[in-house]
């Protein structure tokens, strides 16, 4: 059912959105962007799973900031897909820094800090596929043809 040049990207939105209540905003921009919600649940983080998540900062004095914030409250995460989803969805999101980030994107419109900057997403085609797998088991991912998917990608899918 997947179309062979769909990617996957994770998506984590954060602590701070949750309490804020933006999830259904946040949700709304994937999908009006023509992405494909292929997984999604609300978890709690634990430090096995921050620690293999954030691996390359862990060493970091700052990191038991980090794993603080993303145990403060339940986060959703959720697995998009499409075709060049991962530059799709960056674009989308914008950087890391919100206060650098353009208006019109997530961290733009949402945010001015780095930490509390609303949603994580994947940054390359390798490590969406390292994510996901890392938050989701196989049969939590559902392979569907979305109905608008020809008239989203048009030219582009073939």
């Amino acid at each position: 059912m997947a179309h062979p040049k769909e990617e996957q990207v994770l998506i984590i939105v954060k602590p701070d959105a949750i309490q804020r209540g933006l999830l259904g905003e946040i949700t709304t921009r994937f999908e009006r962007k023509g992405l494909k919600i292929v997984g999604m649940k609300m978890i709690e983080l634990e430090d096995a799973l921050l620690e293999a998540h954030y691996s390359h900062i862990a060493d970091k004095p700052f990191f038991a900031g980090i794993k603080a914030f993303m145990k403060a409250s339940p986060v959703v995460v959720m697995v998009l897909s499409g075709i060049n989803a991962v530059s799709a969805t960056r674009i989308i999101v914008g950087p890391t820094k919100g206060y650098d980030a353009d208006a019109g994107s997530i961290r733009g419109d949402l945010s001015l800090s780095i930490q509390s900057n609303v949603v994580h997403s994947s940054d390359s085609v390798e490590n969406g596929k390292a994510e996901v797998a890392r938050f989701f088991k196989k049969d939590e991912i559902f392979d569907y043809k979305k109905s608008n998917f020809d008239y989203v990608y048009a030219d582009e899918a073939f």
